[in-house]
């Protein structure tokens, strides 16, 4: 499971960006852990990076 921060690095975009696509309903899940912190599966991040590119098609 990656970090938030790692993710948001990783496909480039702000905190503030992320989390408005998240409220259309178009990023990958979020997980929260028992200790609070925040993750993303990196099979759901995968696989919405790919439904992004077919989207581009």
């Amino acid at each position: 499971m990656l970090k938030l921060s790692e993710v948001l690095q990783s496909i480039r975009m702000s905190r503030a960006g992320f989390y408005r696509m998240r409220s259309r309903g178009q990023a990958p899940r979020l997980h929260k852990l028992p200790n609070g912190h925040i993750r993303v599966r990196r099979a759901d991040l995968d696989a919405w990076l790919e439904t992004l590119t077919e989207n581009a098609r």
